[in-house]
């Protein structure tokens, strides 16, 4: 067997390292695209955000029919503080409901009803919202949204948005308030996996890909009790 010397050891080092900086720019290049094409659209003052028909507030972890987490909490909040001043018309909460035993937006729905005095017809639930992807996608195709507030927290705000104004709608996003407050190292946290995550929706986005379920239309200008279970 011939002996392999230094030199070629020394040339897979340097392959698999500048495969490693490319990787890595790539996915810097595509945060910064993303981050720069929404940013002009991100609104944290709610007094400044513009009139759109809907809030969508896309889901996130509950851990039972009566306990919903804080991160889900202040995305509501934010949403609900819209409807209560006229800035939107119609709420749609989306989130995962594909188990029997893991159900997002009911567990948002009944949350609502216990903490909010608002009429139930404008509150509309999407149930396979299993994706920030497919929350935008069937916004669009099933609910028939055309202009919307995204309201989420500042890390998820840019590729919600990306994908909102990519698939055509007019969107702008409110950064969620932040009601207790999250610990810094949570939220390093948050955007290092964002980081993967917006390198991911680029090429769904690029791709237009199908999300899980889509089914008949629900408009967004009709009674939200047809969404609720």
């Amino acid at each position: 067997m011939k002996f392999r010397g230094k030199s070629f050891f020394k040339k897979v080092f340097f392959i698999c390292l500048a495969a490693i900086i490319l990787v890595a720019l790539f996915v810097v290049g595509i945060n910064a695209y993303m981050i720069n094409y929404t940013r002009k659209f991100i609104y944290r003052d709610i007094s400044q955000v513009p009139a759109r028909y809907v809030a969508i507030v896309p889901g996130a972890r509950v851990y039972s029919d009566n306990v919903i987490s804080f991160v889900f909490r202040d995305r509501i909040a934010g949403g609900m503080d819209l409807l209560e001043r006229g800035t939107v018309q119609k709420v749609l909460v989306s989130g995962d409901h594909g188990r029997k035993n893991y159900d997002e937006v009911n567990a948002a729905r009944i949350y609502i009803k216990k903490m909010y005095n608002v009429d139930e017809s404008l509150i509309f639930m999407d149930h396979a919202g299993f994706s920030t992807y497919e929350t935008m996608y069937r916004a669009r195709d099933v609910f028939c949204v055309k202009d919307a507030v995204i309201v989420t927290q500042r890390f998820h705000l840019y590729r919600s948005l990306y994908i909102a104004r990519k698939l055509g709608l007019n969107a702008v996003a409110y950064e969620a308030p932040e009601i207790n407050g999250f610990h810094p190292l949570l939220k390093a946290k948050w955007e290092q996996r964002e980081m993967l995550a917006r390198v991911k929706t680029f090429f769904l986005v690029m791709f237009k890909v199908k999300p899980t379920y889509l089914g008949s239309q629900i408009p967004i200008t009709g009674d939200g009790h047809a969404t609720w279970d």
